[in-house]
């Protein structure tokens, strides 16, 4: 029924260069309100932005929270052009193995690092290269965010005090790793049974950006919170390449400029929604603690390693060695 729906709405367009009228669909897991999510800020401003400069003769359709499918079942209905755009996160690491490099445990110091080289010459030559290997144009890249680890057993302030916990990860084998590497007891679960796992036990953890975190009331199920941020999860605002190229010069142009500024916007409003979480999470009696460089440190020396080793079985290694050169290059200038 969704596919038929989707199938209905992108018929005609795949000759947008010579319609009257042209219609997007765009697909992604989070809500709408741009007040609290990323993905509906990003979207909302795209489709805003494509319909005044087009006159309207552009038309964009978003369908929120998974209306559409998971992130993973919307970036394969993106490649076969069910559905126009699709904005997701980490598994369009599952069909461009490279861009999982962006995930590597603490490669990222900063958020302002991770902009930097993700919109420069490094972050061009990954989109060209998922380009070719996907069928999928990275038109900006958002920001999900720092990632955090929250449990309800105990602080948490070095490597060793994750041994034995059973900690949730979304079903990405680098995010297993990972968790594998610190210790931990990895627990890969659907996002929607989170809330039930933490309440009945079945996992003592989770690991999210404090916006999702905050959103989906975890403090409820949760008692502490290390500000570790293991891994800058990145958006990838993506469109089907075909309908891309079947677009005029002017359309692709109105197209590229919504998207940059829809990046932009998506990352502004999670960066936003983190500084107001955490006090959030305090009211609400979370244990906050914060790690110092030392601290950090001893998690990258224990997560990195395994990590990387386990990317260079997967991939070209030098896609890791240009992606820490590419954040070393930002840091210095930042």
């Amino acid at each position: 029924m969704i596919k038929s729906l989707v199938l209905a709405l992108s018929l005609g367009t795949a000759t947008g260069a010579y319609a009257k009228d042209i219609s997007i669909t765009i697909g992604h897991v989070d809500s709408q309100d741009w007040t609290i999510s990323k993905k509906g800020a990003a979207t909302q401003v795209f489709k805003n932005l494509v319909e005044a400069e087009s006159g309207g003769r552009i038309k964009v359709n978003v369908y929120p929270a998974g209306q559409l499918g998971s992130e993973t079942e919307l970036v394969q209905s993106a490649q076969e052009g069910m559905v126009t755009m699709a904005m997701v996160s980490g598994p369009f690491t599952k069909v461009c193995k490279e861009a999982a490099v962006l995930e590597i445990p603490y490669l990222f110091p900063s958020a302002p690092v991770a902009w930097d080289v993700l919109d420069g010459e490094f972050g061009k030559k990954l989109s060209d290269h998922c380009l070719k290997t996907t069928g999928l144009r990275t038109l900006a890249y958002g920001e999900t965010g720092f990632r955090h680890f929250t449990n309800s057993k105990r602080t948490i302030t070095t490597p060793e005090n994750l041994s034995g916990l059973k900690i949730r990860v979304m079903t990405v084998p680098l995010y297993i790793e990972m968790m594998k590497s610190m210790g931990a007891e990895p627990t890969p679960i659907a996002f929607p049974e989170v809330p039930t796992a933490l309440t009945t036990g079945v996992i003592d953890g989770q690991e999210n950006p404090i916006s999702v975190i905050t959103a989906n009331k975890f403090y409820e199920f949760q008692k502490y919170i290390t500000l570790d941020g293991h891994v800058y999860s990145t958006d990838f605002l993506l469109m089907n390449d075909h309908f891309y190229k079947s677009l005029s010069d002017e359309d692709r142009a109105i197209i590229d400029r919504a998207a940059k500024v829809a990046g932009t916007v998506g990352r502004a409003i999670q960066q936003v929604n983190s500084a107001q979480g955490l006090e959030t999470l305090s009211k609400n009696g979370m244990e906050i603690t914060t790690l110092n460089r030392e601290q950090l440190e001893k998690f990258r020396e224990s997560s990195q390693p395994g990590v990387i080793e386990w990317l260079n079985k997967s991939i070209d290694s030098k896609w890791v060695v240009d992606a820490q050169a590419a954040v070393a290059k930002s840091q210095a200038k930042i």
